[in-house]
């Protein structure tokens, strides 16, 4: 990967940006496509967009979340340990014995999530599968009024797991997802930016927020940008490992490249132009299929409005909500290289419609 790129990639990744509270990595956003977009600005509530060749046609819509799945203060007890709540799918099995940062309005403030030594669970009902109700967090206070004098209710909590090379292409760190999305999307709009000329598209490139409580920042951008067509840029479920069934999920590998998903929210005539594209730029494709919602963005963009025609698509991720994420860097690379091409091949002026 460029360095440029993989600067932004950790930078992105490091910076805490839990649902509702994403400020901090949207400003890293905004500072890299700043300088590549004829326009940039942010909505009422921190959804981000830069612009590419202002008045072109369609306009498509390139997006991806900028939220990650966190913890929220919920209450502090009499001895100074904090009660929480979960922005997101948290699973409180992966969360507890972590370490973690409260986004305190004073600053940051270290703590971790308890967890009581296996030496003093003895009885068998003891080693029950926790609950978000059951997760306390310890700051070092001393009691309620020492830790209320560092944080307060409503403060998001995020773990502190950052980027890490593992091996070869392979890299680990929490909020992969979905970090990755809105990497990609910068990168996809870098690539065009040379063969801006050859375009005929408007290009919005989006890093929405509040995914991961209910697709809100999405729905929000979609109505107000208005696209022709969107592509959707998120992580999906790897099951290359033991223990997980490829009967039930499919079968999706690192390295294997992107996924794109079939099915529901996925026009088909977008996802025929992005194998089109996919088999002209030599870069493997893999397949998924969705029975019902595919639990990202791309369901709340298509149903906005009269319908926008839209397309998914995933990056392979191993262990996903989890402090450690597994994703291939080279697979992570296709996705803007898949959606540049993408946004050259449209014509001005085109639609996608079922055909009848």
């Amino acid at each position: 990967m460029r360095s440029e790129s993989l600067a932004f990639l950790t930078k992105l990744v490091n910076t805490p940006s839990p649902s509702g509270h994403e400020a901090r990595g949207q400003r890293v956003w905004l500072d890299y496509v700043k300088p590549l977009a004829d326009e940039t600005f942010s909505d009422a509530y921190g959804n981000c967009v830069a612009v590419l060749n202002k008045g072109g046609g369609p306009r498509l819509m390139l997006a991806a979340h900028a939220d990650e799945i966190s913890l929220v203060v919920n209450f502090i007890d009499e001895n100074g340990f904090i009660w929480v709540r979960k922005l997101g799918g948290v699973d409180p099995i992966v969360a507890k014995a972590q370490r973690v940062v409260v986004h305190s309005r004073k600053g940051p403030v270290k703590g971790v999530i308890g967890n009581v030594a296996p030496h003093l669970m003895k009885l068998e009902k003891e080693r029950k599968v926790p609950e978000i109700a059951d997760l306390f967090i310890d700051i070092g206070a001393n009691d309620r009024a020492d830790a209320q004098s560092l944080v307060r209710v409503g403060d998001p909590i995020t773990m502190t797991n950052e980027f890490e090379h593992l091996r070869g292409d392979l890299a680990v760190a929490r909020a992969f997802d979905n970090r990755i999305g809105t990497f990609a999307v910068a990168e996809a709009l870098r690539l065009l930016v040379p063969q801006k000329r050859k375009l005929k598209a408007e290009v919005c490139v989006v890093s929405n927020i509040m995914e991961e409580v209910g697709l809100l920042g999405a729905r929000q951008i979609a109505y107000s940008l208005k696209p022709d067509v969107a592509i959707v840029v998120d992580v999906t479920h790897a099951t290359d490992y033991p223990t997980v069934s490829k009967q039930l999920h499919g079968d999706i590998k690192l390295g294997g490249g992107p996924a794109v998903t079939h099915g529901i929210c996925n026009h088909p005539a977008v996802i025929e132009r992005l194998e089109q594209v996919a088999q002209q730029l030599k870069i493997p494709l893999q397949h998924e299929a969705t029975s019902a919602t595919s639990g990202t963005d791309t369901d709340a963009i298509f149903w906005t409005r009269g319908g926008i025609a839209s397309g998914l698509i995933s990056l392979p991720n191993r262990y996903m909500h989890s402090p450690v994420e597994m994703v291939n860097l080279r697979d992570l690379e296709q996705i803007p290289e898949l959606m540049a091409g993408f946004a050259l091949s449209l014509k001005h002026g085109e639609h996608f419609k079922v055909r009848i």
